[in-house]
């Protein structure tokens, strides 16, 4: 990721910061040239997740480091539950779900630190590369994104971003092939989550490899047998967030 004067930021982080780098250089663009003037519904997201990106940790007298540390992966983990919640909401304009799926796959090693989704089908997400499930979140690489997102993010949902009209610039589309299985995750009731993995409804085949399209308002998967589907019924994250990192 840059920082608005063209720097990296957190150049050698162990995160998963490739897209977020692009997708953060192609808001700003969008932004300063008037390319993009906000929906209310990315209005929303926007504020959403700068609310995250800027609340204070909680004030403790004789705090230990653990419990600091804790409250810190915290809130790494409420950024990145609030930006999947309204990446998968399916309101935002394509500009605005290709950077708040950057924000997610960056924040990914977060999705169950400190506190995992509480049901046995609730959505697990791959590891950051080099690590293991159950090691400690890299916090510093983490919290070293913060400043550069919430300058972004205030920039996006400063008023005069919104605009009266809505304006949507062209997000190219794009396709990936993917050897693996997907799952769609349903919560019919608090703290109660179902979960199927996805098949091809004329073969069957579950395994792939898939091509998966995605124009950021809705992805089709390809089978082997040459069936397309745009009926799966997964959330952008459930496609997303098990990819790898190309």
């Amino acid at each position: 990721m840059t920082g608005a004067h063209g720097g990296p930021v957190a150049a050698s982080s162990p995160l998963l910061t490739r897209a977020l780098t692009l997708e953060s250089g192609r808001a700003r663009q969008l932004l300063a040239a008037g390319e993009w003037r906000l929906s209310s519904a990315d209005a929303e997201a926007a504020v959403a997740v700068l609310a995250r990106l800027t609340a204070p940790l909680p004030a403790r007298r004789g705090t230990a480091a653990r419990a600091r540390a804790t409250d810190r992966d915290r809130r790494l983990q409420r950024i990145l539950r609030t930006t999947v919640h309204h990446l998968d909401a399916g309101a935002v304009s394509p500009p605005a779900a290709a950077l708040l799926a950057a924000v997610a796959r960056a924040l990914l090693p977060w999705h169950a630190a400190p506190n995992p989704p509480i049901a046995a089908a609730a959505p697990r997400y791959g590891t950051v590369p080099g690590t293991t499930e159950g090691v400690v979140p890299p916090t510093e690489a983490g919290e070293a994104l913060l400043p550069e997102l919430t300058a972004l993010f205030t920039a996006i949902a400063a008023p005069g971003a919104t605009g009266a009209v809505p304006l949507t610039p062209p997000i190219e589309p794009w396709q990936v092939r993917y050897v693996g299985r997907f799952r769609r995750h349903t919560r019919p009731a608090p703290r109660v989550w179902t979960a199927e993995t996805v098949g091809c409804p004329e073969c069957g085949g579950e395994d792939g490899p898939w091509t998966v399209t995605c124009d950021w308002r809705r992805a089709t998967l390809g089978c082997p047998c040459g069936v397309v589907s745009r009926e799966h019924g997964l959330s952008l994250s459930e496609i997303w967030l098990v990819l790898p990192e190309t």
